[in-house]
């Protein structure tokens, strides 16, 4: 079974938080979907007629892609025009119900429609105003336009990914949204926890203490480990080197003799010396040349000749059990078919399968990625996948804020845009 049995009791910390998401693409609604995995309830307001772009992005067939479906999980959706006095208006009644505001317009934005947050803080003194942009609000690019991709390369990130002797090149998902989408999740549950805490009734934070400002190059630039204090320290500028880690060694991928290739991490001292006489090399494990990580890192290509030459000469399967019986830590590099038939993800609840509708067809038990972290024994159970564009609209505006039919439509209708 996907999912959790239905008498587990629910754990929800964020329970009684709502959150409205004015996100598109990837960073806020990723920040949206993390407060949503753990209970809040996240209200997305999406554009009439064609909603989140994110529902075109990777689309296989119908007029909604998987990828929205997986981010925009445990949501609902709101269509409102922005472009128009009513659906401003309607922003502004929703903040009034919130805890938490998200957004990742570029900057300025939300000021020029007059959602600043001044205006949103009038509305809700307590409101958390999350702020997801390619520089942040602040500094000489604040302004600029740009999407993970560009942030990844100013953050320093990309200069590190691929082989020296090419140029960098990308990892295959947007890991600068997601990153960003992290710390503004973080961020905001930090600034709800230092609300609850020192704000007083009448007394409410300051603003400065509520803005979230998260920067994607910042946010990458943050994973960057000691890569500035070893430019400060030794002069040293890192490169690209391919599938190894720098000064790291032996750690690296290995083709094996049945085409399937291996993770092998076997750079400690003590793991080191095993991982040689395992693969029949003791010359190498006693080498005193090689004792230290220094040591092999500089002779890192002798080592990787010497580990390929075995890998080559045994399967996939063969070489992982002896590396296990020798304890160094090696694994399988995964597709999705062989993710989803491991026993390590299904004993988690790592993937939850679901009927899905492509907008034109329902699509039986297709799998869908667990919530992370684990909080009791596996993953928590999705309750939702992406919510069909303006799926709750009346619910929200008609329930919540107590909207009449006329006053729906004004909000929500394009042809009544008057800005």
């Amino acid at each position: 079974m996907s999912r959790l049995e239905a008498n587990t009791p629910a754990i929800a910390p964020l329970e009684g938080i709502r959150v409205l998401e004015l996100g598109n693409y990837i960073a806020a609604p990723t920040a949206g979907r993390l407060l949503a995995d753990f209970g809040a309830e996240v209200i997305k307001v999406e554009r009439p007629e064609t909603g989140d772009e994110l529902r075109n992005w990777r689309l296989k067939k119908g007029s909604v892609s998987m990828l929205y479906r997986t981010i925009n999980r445990n949501k609902k959706s709101v269509v409102l025009d922005l472009r128009s006095d009513a659906g401003r208006a309607a922003v502004l009644d929703l903040v009034r119900e919130c805890d938490v505001l998200l957004e990742n317009f570029r900057p300025g934005t939300l000021e020029k429609w007059g959602l600043g947050p001044e205006q949103l803080s009038a509305a809700n003194p307590n409101l958390v105003i999350t702020r997801i942009s390619a520089f942040g609000q602040t500094g000489p690019l604040a302004e600029r336009p740009g999407f993970a991709a560009v942030a990844e390369a100013f953050s320093g990130f990309r200069n590190l990914v691929g082989d020296p002797d090419r140029a960098p090149v990308r990892v295959g998902v947007s890991i600068g949204d997601s990153i960003a989408g992290l710390y503004a999740a973080f961020g905001a549950v930090m600034a709800l926890f230092e609300r609850d805490r020192k704000s007083a009734p009448g007394k409410p934070l300051p603003l400065d203490h509520r803005i979230i400002d998260v920067a994607l190059h910042e946010a990458m630039f943050s994973m960057m480990e000691s890569l500035i204090p070893d430019q400060g320290a030794y002069g040293e500028s890192r490169t690209r080197t391919g599938g190894r880690m720098e000064g790291i060694a032996p750690s690296n991928a290995y083709l094996c003799a049945d085409g399937a290739s291996i993770v092998v991490a076997g750079n400690g001292d003590g793991i080191y010396r095993r991982y040689m006489e395992a693969i029949g090399r003791p010359d190498l494990a006693g080498d005193a040349s090689l004792k230290s990580n220094a040591q092999r890192w500089e002779q890192r290509e002798m080592l990787d000749e010497a580990i390929g030459a075995w890998s080559s000469t045994v399967d996939s399967t063969a070489a992982l059990e002896i590396l296990d019986a020798a304890g160094v830590p090696a694994g399988p590099i995964y597709t999705a078919e062989d993710i989803v038939n491991e026993p390590q993800y299904q004993a988690r609840n790592m993937i939850q399968n679901f009927s899905v509708s492509t907008g034109e067809e329902i699509l039986p038990e297709v799998g869908f990625p667990g919530i992370v972290p684990v909080m009791g024994s596996a993953s928590l159970p999705i309750r939702s996948l992406g919510p069909d564009l303006g799926e709750h609209t009346g619910e929200i505006l008609g329930t919540l804020l107590g909207y009449s039919p006329e006053e729906i439509i004004k909000a929500t209708n394009s042809e009544t845009s008057q800005a």
